[in-house]
């Protein structure tokens, strides 16, 4: 679990670092689109250990 939460900061940085800087939305784009992976493969592995 905590790999999960790692990732899922380091996406969330990438993100927020993308729409603060001009030019790379398209880290931001990336940024949410891997975090919200890792959150759907988190909770669907968190669904098949209960």
């Amino acid at each position: 679990m905590g790999l999960i939460i790692t990732l899922l900061i380091i996406w969330l940085v990438l993100s927020i670092l993308g729409f603060a800087v001009k030019g790379l939305l398209w880290l931001a784009v990336i940024g949410l689109v891997l975090f919200v992976a890792t959150g759907v493969w988190g909770w669907v592995k968190r669904k098949a250990k209960a």
